[in-house]
């Protein structure tokens, strides 16, 4: 495995509470393709599994005045945190972090995915756009009810009114 495509998101970039709308951003789908891409490109599950880890070993932490009950992602095997920052332009960032570096490596990687994204596009987000990932493949059963969970934590970010 190549320690250059391990992609991670700027806390700088996570925590903007202001975003221009007309900023180059890149579709929930296409964000979502990169690490299919990436996933993809490595034969071996054990890759892929080492991949997640490092992903989330090399992202960055949610300080701990965020690790609160009220962002902690239920269902999940480890705690894990999802830390909306919602912008005046309706679109939503997020920090993740998780006390087990394969959980860290799916919720951050599902943050960087959803993050810069508008509520209606989070709320839209169909569950099976992420087979993709192949996480049948790649987590357990645990593992993947907990990706799922982070998922209905994100929509209902997304589903918010106010």
């Amino acid at each position: 495995m190549n320690s250059s495509s391990i992609h991670t998101t700027s806390a700088s970039a996570i925590t903007a509470r202001k975003a221009p709308i007309h900023m180059a951003t890149k579709t929930i789908q296409s964000k979502l393709g990169k690490y299919v891409k990436i996933l993809d490109g490595m034969d071996d599950p054990m890759d892929r599994y080492t991949w997640l880890m490092e992903f989330g070993k090399k992202s960055a932490s949610v300080p701990e005045r965020f690790k609160l009950p009220e962002f902690e992602v239920p269902g999940c095997q480890s705690q894990t945190w999802l830390v909306p920052h919602f912008t005046y332009e309706d679109t939503i960032y997020f920090m993740a972090d998780s006390a087990a570096l394969i959980s860290k490596g799916m919720v951050c990687m599902l943050a960087d995915v959803f993050s810069n994204s508008t509520r209606s596009d989070i709320a839209t987000f169909e569950l099976k756009e992420l087979d993709g990932l192949n996480l049948d493949n790649l987590l357990t059963p645990g593992r993947r009810n907990g990706v799922y969970s982070m998922l209905k934590v994100i929509q209902g970010y997304g589903s918010r009114k106010d």
